[in-house]
């Protein structure tokens, strides 16, 4: 496939600065919550993070990215420092970070030159000025990069972020308001080192996400745009989930609510396993998260170019996922290998499909009618001698698609039946790709609304 550009709706504003000045602070302040991981540790954040954010009635795309140092002892100095220059390359306005505690570094100035050499329109922050001595020294120091009048701000404290980002909208270009695109929101999720940030990469033609040998590399959620012959994407990569044994304190642990954040605000899933390990308990049980907040789910068999005999291991592929991920028989599968660049095709159309089912709406004539049929075929069994009715039902809403029936008594149904029922409406609507929602309403509740 020839890869498709990202596309960029908005202007792209990026923090840059070296590790620990409190760039993510300074997200995170501007977005009102903890996006981007915030640890008392240099380097925290490595890739890009991104967000819409509205101030005085304009929009822009405001952009984390990791700390800029050139310490030949860190294994991620390098990639960081590329991804820093390919989001100033992209942004439209800078704001250069500082610590008015701390002072400046060699660091510092190495930035300055990169960030000049750029000649983009930048604003420079002086953080952790809590105080009028902290204030006098930031901005003193900060005047020696020859960038501009720095502005003294404390993330943490929420001193002058305001002002900072009344210059960020004074400083955007005019530009007609963009319409929100209809976007499928996709979260790439999978256990460490499966290909997640290979993938995304694999699609944008760009190296996008920092990829590494090393296990673990991806700890936040980096969100891309991504226009398609298949629509628009919001990709969102994630930390590889461990097993929750395995999850220790700090960024570890912020790295699996990431994962959690993300699928909670995904349309789609897409699960990344290893084609060469198969199916692991670790994999059903993120797929089980995918469920458990009812979403779309795609299985994304990645590492296919190691297969020495694709048909026969394909086979097996298709046997472990009719045994360890039974209890998500509607999620579609897609064969790819990231490092080749090859069935991507395959997975984004499988992507958006399972987005349409997510969309898709049932009459009520026939949902009815489909579940009429189910109960006669298969009568509901007796609960404490007692056996459920349904009266009528009706679909509520979409993404996911929700059902509620309405019957006489809510308690009388079994999980079992629940699921047959379930099935029912699979099969009479295609709703493969995506969790549907049955509600279930007793007499009394339906009265009451």
């Amino acid at each position: 496939m020839t890869p498709p550009a990202a596309t960029a709706a908005l202007p792209r504003v990026v923090i840059v600065g070296r590790p620990n000045v409190g760039k993510s602070s300074i997200f995170n302040r501007v977005l009102g919550e903890r996006r981007a991981i915030v640890e008392d540790e240099p380097g925290t954040t490595r890739d890009r993070v991104e967000a819409d954010v509205e101030w005085l009635d304009k929009r822009f795309r405001l952009i984390d990215t990791g700390g800029f140092e050139t310490n030949a002892e860190n294994v991620y100095a390098s990639l960081i420092v590329d991804q820093v220059r390919a989001a100033i390359e992209q942004s439209v306005i800078v704001i250069f970070a500082v610590d008015a505690r701390d002072g400046l570094t060699a660091s510092d100035y190495d930035i300055a030159d990169v960030v000049r050499r750029a000649n983009k329109p930048t604003i420079v922050v002086a953080n952790k000025a809590d105080n009028e001595r902290r204030e006098l020294i930031g901005i003193a120091e900060a005047s020696s990069l020859g960038l501009g009048p720095p502005l003294p701000i404390s993330a943490l404290h929420d001193m002058g972020v305001g002002l900072m980002l009344d210059d960020v909208v004074s400083l955007l270009p005019e530009a007609a308001a963009l319409e929100e695109s209809d976007r499928v929101r996709v979260a790439i999720i999978g256990r460490p080192n499966v290909g997640k940030s290979m993938l995304v990469n694999a699609i944008l033609g760009e190296e996008r996400v920092i990829v590494s040998e090393v296990a673990g590399t991806t700890r936040d959620a980096v969100d891309t745009e991504v226009a398609t012959p298949w629509g628009e994407f919001l990709l969102i990569d994630t930390a590889g989930l461990r097993r929750p044994g395995k999850l220790g304190k700090g960024i570890e642990r912020h790295s699996a609510m990431r994962m959690t954040a993300a699928v909670e605000r995904c349309d789609v899933a897409v699960l990344v396993v290893d084609g060469t390990e198969g199916v692991t308990s670790q994999d059903t049980h993120i797929a089980g998260l995918a469920m458990e907040h009812l979403k779309g789910l795609v299985i994304a068999v990645n590492k296919t170019d190691l297969w020495e005999d694709p048909e026969a291991q394909r086979e097996w592929a298709e046997r472990q996922m009719r045994t360890r991920v039974q209890f998500v028989p509607w999620a579609m599968v897609a064969y790819i290998s990231a490092l080749e660049r090859t069935g991507l095709d395959q997975l984004l159309e499988v992507c958006a499909q399972a987005r349409e089912a997510r969309r898709r709406r049932m009459s009520t004539p026939d949902l009815n009618a489909t579940l009429t049929k189910a109960l006669r075929e298969h009568m509901p069994p007796l609960v404490h001698n007692k056996r459920f009715k349904l009266y009528y039902a009706t679909q509520a809403s979409v993404d996911p698609p929700t059902f509620v029936l309405f019957v006489n008594d809510p308690a009388l149904v079994h999980f079992s039946y629940r699921r047959y029922l379930e099935r029912a409406l699979r099969e009479a609507q295609d709703f493969e790709g995506t969790s549907i929602k049955l509600v279930f309403r007793g007499r009394t509740e339906e009265n009451a609304g």
